[in-house]
């Protein structure tokens, strides 16, 4: 599915395509509500919006991923409801019957983001953005809500899970995709091994899918 994609907004890509298949396989409710966290371009929002959502909203930091959104949704014929926020700032305003996310995973050396890293990069443990997602997620599902969220195995996928079941949520992990490197991998792949979150010679990440589902 084409994408407007100004630069510095992330390009749908490996992990992108692994949780639009995990969402048709779950199945959106006829007429549910549905949030994209960290949209990008409004790909997943989107994709919901054509299987039969009723209502998207998309959230993102970035002015033009905001601007993507709105656009790509208008261009598919789904009304976006885009957002510059962060997803906790949904926390005791909206409550959804879907999350998706797509949220930065990938570890960094200290420092704050910048520019299109921003869409990336998410501290030492790649968990910057994660942690608070998990626990932002039950205050932002209904009842018998779903949430599906992707990242790669070098930020624990065992510590989503626990961090989830800790919140209340029912967690598993429906989906896996073993990729080669992409080039930011790649491009730090030397200070990855240093931390001890890459093997020797290892050029391939697992991504996987977690589904968490309010009681």
């Amino acid at each position: 599915m084409w994408m407007l994609r100004p630069p510095g907004v992330y390009r749908p890509q490996e992990d992108t395509w692994l949780l639009a298949e995990a969402l048709v396989d779950a199945g959106i409710p006829s007429g549910a509500s549905v949030l994209d966290a960290c949209t990008g371009t409004g790909f997943l929002g989107v994709a919901a919006g054509l299987a039969g959502a009723g209502e998207v909203t998309a959230v993102d930091i970035s002015r033009r991923a905001v601007a993507s959104a709105r656009i790509n949704g208008w261009v598919r014929g789904v009304a976006v409801r885009a957002l510059r926020t962060d997803f906790a700032g949904l926390v005791g305003r909206s409550r959804f019957d879907v999350v998706l996310s797509n949220p930065p995973y990938v570890p960094s050396p200290p420092g704050v983001p910048k520019g299109a890293a921003r869409a990336w990069d998410a501290g030492e443990r790649g968990r910057s953005v994660l942690d608070r997602l998990c626990t932002a997620l039950p205050s932002l599902l209904v009842d018998r809500g779903m949430a599906l969220i992707v990242h790669s195995e070098l930020c624990d996928g065992d510590r989503t899970l626990d961090r989830l079941r800790e919140g209340g949520l029912k967690a598993a992990v429906v989906a896996r995709r073993t990729v080669p490197f992409g080039p930011v991998l790649r491009g730090r792949a030397r200070w990855l091994r240093d931390k001890g979150l890459l093997a020797s010679g290892q050029d391939r990440e697992e991504l996987v899918v977690i589904r968490a589902d309010a009681a």
